[in-house]
């Protein structure tokens, strides 16, 4: 494959296919975060359910959910993730950076998610990967 020199690179653009299945991830991703917000950590009936001993899968969710929600894990991992995408853009980067940083928005860490966020959207303005 011919190294193609920087500046001749095409910005990173993610074509039309790519978004048919982008634009449901990022929407399945702020759907999943709504519910596990709304529905299972805020209520106080599944909260009391949950510290009694109930054993379900909501309820280890839930605790997932608030143990990577008190350490910012959502926030970070989109941090760190939207920088490599602003270096080295890519589909996957971007991908990722887009689903943890809806996630960190809804998880109350949202300095983070919408800084991340902004990366990922400067990196539309990035080369893209090098191609033949």
């Amino acid at each position: 494959m011919p190294n193609v020199p920087y500046s001749e690179r095409p910005l990173f653009r993610p074509g039309p296919h790519t978004l048919n299945w982008m634009i449901p991830l990022g929407m399945g991703a702020v759907g999943w975060a709504l519910y596990m917000r709304y529905m299972v950590v805020e209520p106080t009936l599944v909260s009391l359910a949950c510290e009694a001993g109930l054993e379900s899968a909501g309820c280890y969710g839930r605790a997932a959910v608030l143990a990577l929600s008190l350490w910012n894990v959502f926030g970070a991992v989109a941090l760190v993730v939207a920088l490599i995408q602003l270096i080295a853009p890519g589909l996957a980067t971007f991908s990722v950076g887009m689903v943890f940083s809806a996630f960190a928005l809804v998880f109350h860490n949202e300095v983070a998610g919408a800084l991340a966020a902004m990366m990922l959207i400067l990196s539309f303005a990035r080369p893209g990967p090098a191609t033949a």
